[in-house]
């Protein structure tokens, strides 16, 4: 594929992948880039120093990456970032995850983004097999969505959420809850992902990186404290549904909507927890909330020609993969606080 991805087979020939814990590994999330067009106060510094392009793995390299795992048992692909669509050529990397899908080996291939490039990208993503779409959306107020994310454009983002769904793609908003910030909102958010039949899921600040001036314990706005504002409004019904990710979901009975809540400090979800995260620079890191993390790339660049160096490297850190993570605000500070940023690590 000039320009693009070359094809990487892997056969499918071994035991799956499980955890000390009898976790079977199903779902990898993957960074393809650290940068990102917008600077969230929550996630990163205004004035970033991104990863030297040489250490990123190349698109053929993230290609023998995810088509090795997928030969591993891993039936979930999440493409993250920083925001995955600026990364040039994406789209190569996502047309050659396509023949996995049509293999039925990839059961879904995902995104994750912040929707300032999916006018561009939607037609394409449909193409290449993806169906969902989570959108990161803090807020529908314009000076806000510019205060939290510093160089974005709010109708930027939404002409690529109407560009996604007249493409077919199914749209999921997430939300951080940030106490002071958008709990005024929460009734527009929810009737507005209503009006569009997107689904809304609220997801705890979690405290990762050195971001400058933010206080974390600020801004930490508790997910029960938002499943008690609908409770005020809403007949609100717990659902036993999971996707596949740490959400956990209920029903709004007078809309007959679904809210999703991600708590990994108020209520982790750990106990489930199926999914491992891949960096741009090819570290596995087995949990969000530990800095354990294992090198993928050295085998990947030393043994080219075998796979099994690199099927060997990937079954030694899933077997160090913790029972859960040490994220607790409870205490007033920010406990478990990881020093990389969100934007490395993937979303």
């Amino acid at each position: 594929m000039p320009g693009g991805c070359a094809r990487f087979t892997y056969v499918h020939m071994t035991a799956p992948l499980i955890d000390p814990f009898a976790r079977a590994i199903t779902y990898l999330r993957v960074s393809v880039t650290d940068r990102c067009d917008f600077r969230c106060v929550y996630c990163m510094s205004e004035n970033m120093t991104f990863l030297p392009k040489k250490e990123l793995l190349t698109l053929e390299e993230l290609d023998k990456m995810c088509s090795t795992f997928v030969g591993l048992g891993v039936e979930k692909l999440r493409i993250t970032g920083g925001e995955p669509l600026v990364r040039r050529e994406i789209m190569t990397f996502f047309q050659s995850m396509t023949r996995h899908l049509d293999s039925g080996a990839l059961k879904e291939l995902t995104l994750t983004t912040n929707g300032s490039q999916l006018e561009r990208f939607a037609d394409a993503l449909y193409a290449a097999g993806v169906r969902r779409v989570n959108v990161s959306l803090d807020t529908l107020d314009d000076k806000k969505f510019a205060d939290v994310t510093r160089w974005g454009r709010l109708a930027q983002v939404l002409k690529g959420i109407d560009a996604a769904q007249r493409a077919g793609l199914r749209i999921k908003i997430n939300a951080v809850a940030l106490k002071g910030f958008n709990e005024e909102e929460l009734p527009r958010i929810t009737e507005w992902c209503a009006e569009r039949d997107m689904d809304l899921t609220w997801i705890e600040v979690m405290p990762m990186g050195d971001i400058g001036n933010e206080d974390r314990l600020d801004q930490y706005w508790s997910l029960e404290d938002v499943r008690s504002t609908y409770e005020q409004h809403y007949t609100v019904t717990d659902l036993a549904e999971r996707s596949g990710g740490p959400a956990r979901y209920v029903r709004l009975e007078e809309s007959d909507q679904k809210i999703g809540f991600i708590t990994p400090l108020s209520h982790n979800f750990c106990e489930s927890c199926n999914r491992v995260r891949l960096t741009c620079t090819g570290e596995l890191y087995m949990c969000l909330g530990q800095e354990d993390m294992a090198d993928l790339r050295k085998p990947l660049r030393d043994h080219p020609g075998d796979p099994r160096a690199l099927e060997e490297a990937i079954r030694a850190a899933i077997s160090l993969k913790p029972k859960g993570h040490d994220f607790d605000y409870s205490r007033q500070r920010a406990d478990g606080q990881m020093s990389r940023h969100m934007s490395h690590t993937g979303g």
